[in-house]
């Protein structure tokens, strides 16, 4: 990404703030591990979102005060969390049958990769990653909507939102909200619909980092965090 793209990208923080926005009240949701983990600090207030994950929890909140970590309770990445009232414990076959048998109503990944239909790659082969897809492959195929969080381009400045993914899928057409550095864009009809960009960023510019055309689809909105 040039220098003046990376002034006025969106933070990590910032990305997963206005992820977590969209979460409806009452929701069971499953954040993938890494980045998206960080949507538990954001939720909104007076909603009850349900965090779901694969090693055991449901209930559980963000990330306990520095110091204040009880590492008996930690999530999927091996993070350390709290716990909300009402929280449950149970074993991974019973985490993988709520996965496998459609209770979660989001699933929010990563992405190396997200292709104009909505495939999804976000596991590699390459140097120093884990040779696994994992549970994201079942929540993927088994959530009722999957949303990404991720940078708009790669560390070396190639698009991360692509017309045809070249690395391995962890899901086939899954993929229906991408919320980047850059904008909110829906996957509908096997095209990128642009919902929302940086202000300070025209749709050319935009388009040039998408390895695919963006569509519009009536107004777009002001992508803007805190």
């Amino acid at each position: 990404m040039n220098t003046a793209l990376e002034e006025i990208k969106l933070t990590t923080d910032q990305i997963a703030w206005r992820a977590a926005q969209d979460i409806e009240d009452g929701a069971y949701v499953n954040l993938g591990i890494g980045f998206p983990e960080k949507i538990a600090q954001f939720q909104v207030p007076g909603r009850e979102i349900v965090f779901h994950t694969e090693n055991g929890v449901l209930g559980f909140g963000g990330a306990p005060a520095a110091g204040e970590e009880d590492w008996d309770l930690i999530n999927a990445g091996k993070k350390a969390i709290t716990l909300n009232p009402g929280a449950a414990f149970f074993d991974h076959a019973n985490s993988f049958a709520m996965v496998r048998g459609g209770h979660l109503d989001l699933a929010v990944l990563g992405a190396f990769q997200v292709a104009e239909n909505g495939d999804l790659a976000n596991w590699s082969t390459g140097k120093g990653a884990v040779p696994a897809v994992g549970g994201a492959m079942d929540l993927v195929q088994s959530a009722k909507r999957v949303a990404v969080v991720t940078d708009h381009v790669t560390k070396k400045g190639d698009p991360k939102l692509v017309r045809h993914c070249s690395m391995p899928l962890t899901g086939v057409a899954c993929v229906t909200r991408v919320y980047t550095s850059l904008a909110v864009i829906d996957i509908e009809d096997g095209h990128f619909v642009l919902r929302e960009k940086l202000s300070a960023l025209s749709f050319d510019d935009l388009q040039a980092v998408t390895g695919a055309e963006l569509h519009i689809d009536g107004s777009v909105g002001e992508l803007a965090a805190p």
